[in-house]
């Protein structure tokens, strides 16, 4: 079975007053992303859509990589939000094979669910946010049963997102960017976890995972 991805990569115009909004407002920054896909994905259109993204800055540019599984238009991004380079992903997937080294990036919202007193019983955990070493064990754990056996893991602390509007979460996401040399183990499994994302944030930039052949660079 031939699976299939889009990826957009958008280098964004820093000088766009839509862009400047985005950047300071994750909420807002999702729902202008989701309108590169089709109208009419149903009652959770991420989902459907199989929308994930991702926010890399360097000291030259910033850009947006937009994962999904129907198709982007990036035409119907605002007027002058940036340039947008699209790549199929589908002979990416078909490569993926147990044995195989990759680099990898990734940011994820590491965190974990505090249990409640038994008297509490039926109602949702406290999610406690996990930083340093409790981070790094996170991600190492999650990263395996994604279908990877790390090699390398370096962390780097990205700036918290603060979601906004009356339906966000009232709490800062907390993210770490990771980036590292890793084996594939199981290609189904990491398959799934390419395509549907990892951990915790995913409307606010965390989770989506890309890959490129451990000897390439840049």
């Amino acid at each position: 079975m031939t699976t299939a991805a889009t990826l957009a990569r958008v280098r964004l115009n820093l000088h766009s007053r839509d862009v400047q909004r985005d950047l300071r407002d994750a909420t807002q920054m999702h729902k202008t992303l989701m309108r590169l896909l089709p109208d009419g994905l149903g009652a959770s259109p991420r989902q459907a859509g199989g929308l994930l993204f991702r926010v890399d800055q360097t000291d030259h540019a910033t850009t947006v990589l937009v994962q999904a599984t129907h198709t982007i238009d990036p035409s119907r991004l605002p007027t002058d939000y940036g340039y947008t380079e699209l790549k199929d992903l589908t002979p990416m997937f078909a490569a993926l094979r147990p044995g195989l080294g990759v680099r990898y990036r990734i940011t994820v919202n590491p965190s974990k669910t505090e249990r409640l007193p038994l008297e509490q019983k039926g109602r949702r955990g406290k999610i406690i946010a996990l930083t340093g070493a409790e981070a790094d064990q996170w991600w190492h754990h999650r990263a395996t049963t994604a279908g990877l056996h790390l090699n390398t893991l370096t962390p780097t602390t990205v700036q918290p997102v603060r979601p906004r509007g009356k339906n966000a979460s009232p709490m800062r996401q907390l993210l770490t960017r990771y980036d590292g040399i890793a084996t594939i183990t199981d290609p189904d499994t990491l398959t799934h976890a390419l395509l549907t994302g990892i951990g915790r944030a995913k409307p606010y930039g965390a989770g989506l995972l890309t890959l490129a052949p451990a000897s390439t660079r840049g």
